[in-house]
């Protein structure tokens, strides 16, 4: 595929760093001579200034050409508009990030597919409804739903209580067990499982399964002592915290704390009237006890800055806090992060890049996911008429390695996929694979 992406940005900038990998052809446009030339010089792709919102400098680059075209510049506005100008001058799809809650509402949908728009991505609202998730029950790292929790995904850290450590897969396999392990992260390893394979203290485990198994899952994992979340504390009022109050279920109870007081008064302007709004520096330990950091159950820090909301999670897991959340946008930092066992990690970066990720998948895709803590994806292809995944058994596919298919909805039931499951057209399969391979089995489905 030929994309253009403009805008240099953290999030630009990640992307073409994932897609070049790819061995697409990538064409990386900015106005600012310095953002380009961060980029690493033995990444396949071409660096060009040029402005997004200039007729001539889209010509230039050929964006008549272009299979994708994504405006992820700060400026809302010159990203609709370039998206616009792309599309008139033959851009075959494109994706603009925003910063407009509204623009996303259902009904203006069609309006900006009508003025080129095809697909727009707001990271703070991906961003808020990721936390969501991943606090909705406290001993889940991630937690993804299919085709409306007909299949989940959950990602949990396997302690000595869990009741599956060291025993070999093929010794778990049995043809009953409500649940697929898909993968296996083990430090800086992702391990997609095979039969002699085993689950070792301080794993996180991936599990597909259906809802009416996680409390089976949960007595697995040895987690059964876990408080379900009720009050939750926030370190930054920012945009995703705003949008976090929004997404939030209505039985927890949500409080702010953010050091601007000009900002605390605008978000008592933007959130429910139940949100309690703090003003003062969340880094102050003896502040959060008096607000009632011991008898929070999670606690989820959004500063803009990667080693705050690090280090503020620590200290409420000293504090005792059961869940904590950070944002870390350092990518640097990810799995540091992660090592320093301080829960869930949030990335803007890497969230928006899993959604424009669909945009280039020439099958019926609905959903890609990237996972934070591995490298891998998650992706639910629709099956078609005489797709060749429809042909044999699973076991016989020929699937390369690094791929395994998690469960698949049939007739709106989730259902796991074995080595004897026929998939059949229509269906929802969920593949989980490594790294960036989604492209490489397009082809069967």
């Amino acid at each position: 595929m030929r994309i253009i992406i403009a805008g240099a940005g953290e999030v630009g900038t990640h992307l073409a760093t994932l897609l070049s990998r790819e061995r697409q052809a990538i064409i990386l446009m900015d106005e600012d001579e310095e953002k380009l030339n961060r980029m690493d010089g033995d990444l396949d792709l071409m660096t060009v200034e040029a402005s997004p919102s200039s007729i001539a400098n889209l010509k230039d680059v050929g964006v008549d050409d272009a299979d994708l075209f994504i405006a992820v510049t700060p400026d809302e506005s010159r990203n609709m508009t370039a998206c616009m100008l792309a599309h008139n001058m033959g851009a075959r799809k494109t994706v603009a990030r925003i910063d407009n809650y509204e623009y996303l509402l259902p009904k203006h949908q069609e309006f900006w597919k009508k003025l080129g728009v095809d697909s727009l991505i707001y990271p703070e609202m991906l961003a808020a409804k990721e936390i969501a998730d991943a606090i909705r029950m406290s001993w889940i790292r991630q937690w993804w739903e299919v085709r409306g929790g007909a299949l989940v995904l959950i990602g949990v850290k396997l302690r000595n209580t869990a009741q599956i450590l060291d025993i070999p897969f093929h010794q778990l396999g049995a043809p009953d067990i409500p649940y697929h392990i898909v993968a296996i992260k083990r430090g800086n390893e992702t391990i997609i499982p095979r039969g002699n394979d085993s689950i070792k203290e301080n794993d996180i485990v991936y599990f597909m399964t259906t809802k009416k198994h996680i409390p089976y899952i949960r007595q697995l994992a040895g987690k059964e002592a876990y408080p379900d979340v009720r009050n939750v504390m926030v370190m930054g009022g920012g945009r995703i915290a705003v949008r976090l109050a929004q997404v939030i279920p209505d039985d927890m109870h949500l409080k702010i704390i953010e050091s601007d007081l000009n900002r605390c008064n605008r978000l008592t302007e933007l959130v429910d009237s139940k949100v309690m709004i703090i003003n003062g520096d969340g880094r102050d330990l003896s502040l959060l006890v008096e607000e009632g950091l011991e008898t929070t159950d999670a606690f989820v820090a959004l500063t803009d800055n990667s080693e705050t909301n690090i280090l503020a999670c620590l200290a409420a897991k000293r504090m005792g806090v059961g869940k904590t959340v950070a944002e870390v946008e350092h990518m640097d930092y990810i799995n540091m992060a992660e090592s320093l066992d301080i829960g869930t990690i949030i990335n803007k970066k890497i969230i928006a890049a899993s959604h424009i990720y669909q945009m280039m998948l020439d099958a019926d895709v609905s959903n890609v996911k990237c996972l934070t803590l591995a490298n891998a994806d998650v992706a639910e292809f629709t099956v078609k008429q005489g797709a060749p995944v429809t042909r044999k058994p699973v076991k016989d596919l020929g699937l390369p390695k690094g791929v395994t298919l998690g469960g698949l909805i049939r007739d709106g039931e989730g259902q796991l996929i074995t080595g004897n499951t026929i998939i059949l057209p229509g269906d929802h399969v969920v593949v989980f694979c490594m790294g960036l391979m989604i492209k490489k089995i397009e082809k069967y489905f």
